[in-house]
């Protein structure tokens, strides 16, 4: 098979690396279209010798005469590169990738990384009608399966397949001595005291979106960010480190009014890095993750309880997926209170030393169900038999 990917951003998508490399393993050629500039998912393509195509269109749907254009000439390259397969992820590519290939003989694939998008009434109502375009929809959670469910989508053309995580890369395999010795040399590069209780929060900060939680950044960092002042007032070995700038101009904006609005900057138990060389060094000095966000896919909540670091979850999106009730904690999105309540239960674990064994599971559990290898290999799975059903349609 030829078969062409489509993706909105060459900044991020990194994801998108095993499962191109997986489909071009069992033979097919595959070709990448991205918007034209030289990020780091290009950089990494073509280092792997992987075919990149400059997206004519920007995948910005504004009512002037060019994106008609723009959109014409996404096709013309469409037709030209002659893919029996279109995969597309992201809102917007998909959006781009169906409106272009219109009566194109190919199938359409569509994976969905998050399911914020369905979460606008007014996308959803789109969405009803449009979804019949895809030949199938990969969902990366079954959160998201069943809100396509609920538009109609039958079962076999919403199959779930996670994006998974690089877990074995996560996972520290070298016993429990060499682990104190990796936590401990993290922790004195990060100037975090040794028997500290430490908090981490490993997310992009996104700016407040105008049509889902409006005026209200997605990942929950305020969430976070309040809770921790009442826990840290009676938790004075506590640690919170926060992993993540803003994605753009406008997100990093927004979190710089966070750090004066919660006055980061003068809490000494706070550390917010907006750039790292390894996370991993990060989760290996951490106790805890939370991940308190408003929507959400599986998110940083598989990385973490690969690196064998217990997660408190809101409960949006596919986050409650990625634990279960020996790996880590469900509470209620934009819930305050709760979140106090299970950082002081993790708390009281740190303490007498179960939440160690809690990690211990949280890592088997992330090996078992989130591996990006296995995940690959699954999703190759589905686009083959997809195009099996009809080579041209």
């Amino acid at each position: 098979m030829r078969i062409a990917v489509l993706l909105k951003t060459d900044q991020g998508g990194l994801w998108i690396l095993p499962q191109v490399e997986e489909l071009r393993r069992r033979g097919h050629q595959v070709v990448v279209v991205l918007p034209r500039a030289t990020g780091r998912l290009t950089g990494e393509l073509r280092q792997r010798g992987v075919e990149v195509h400059d997206s004519p269109f920007d995948f910005r749907f504004r009512p002037r005469p060019s994106t008609l254009r723009d959109l014409w000439r996404l096709r013309r390259l469409i037709r030209r590169l002659r893919p029996d397969v279109l995969k597309y992820h992201l809102y917007a590519s998909a959006l781009a990738g169906r409106f272009a290939s219109l009566r194109l003989p190919l199938r359409r694939v569509h994976m969905v990384a998050g399911p914020l998008y369905l979460e606008s009434p007014l996308i959803k109502l789109v969405e009803r009608p449009l979804w019949r375009l895809d030949h199938v929809t990969i969902c990366g959670t079954g959160h998201t399966s069943g809100l396509y469910g609920a538009l109609g989508c039958p079962a076999p053309r919403r199959p779930v397949v996670t994006y998974g995580a690089r877990t074995a890369h996560f996972a520290e395999l070298d016993g429990a001595a060499g682990r104190r010795e990796v936590r401990a040399k993290a922790r004195a590069e990060l100037g975090i005291e040794e028997g500290a209780f430490v908090v981490i929060m490993v997310a992009y900060v996104y700016p407040p979106r105008r049509l889902v939680h409006k005026g209200r950044g997605i990942k929950g960092h305020d969430v976070l960010l309040a809770a921790w002042r009442e826990f840290r007032a009676d938790h004075p070995d506590a640690r919170l480190l926060l992993v993540g700038a803003g994605f753009s101009p406008a997100g990093e904006a927004h979190r710089r009014e966070l750090v004066r609005r919660f006055e980061v900057d003068g809490d000494p138990s706070v550390t917010w890095l907006t750039s790292v060389s390894d996370v991993r060094d990060c989760y290996r000095a951490a106790d805890l993750s939370v991940s308190p966000s408003l929507s959400e896919g599986h998110g940083a909540a598989c990385e973490a309880g690969a690196s064998g670091v217990p997660n408190i979850v809101s409960d949006a999106g596919g986050l409650p997926e990625t634990v279960d009730e020996t790996t880590g904690w469900v509470v209620p999105r934009n819930d305050v209170a709760a979140l106090v309540s299970a950082l002081r239960q993790a708390h009281r674990e740190f303490t007498d030393g179960r939440l160690r064994l809690r990690g211990e599971r949280a890592q088997q559990f992330a090996l078992g169900h989130f591996d990006d290898t296995v995940a690959a290999a699954a999703v190759a799975d589905v686009v083959e038999a997809t195009c099996r059903t009809g080579r041209r349609s």
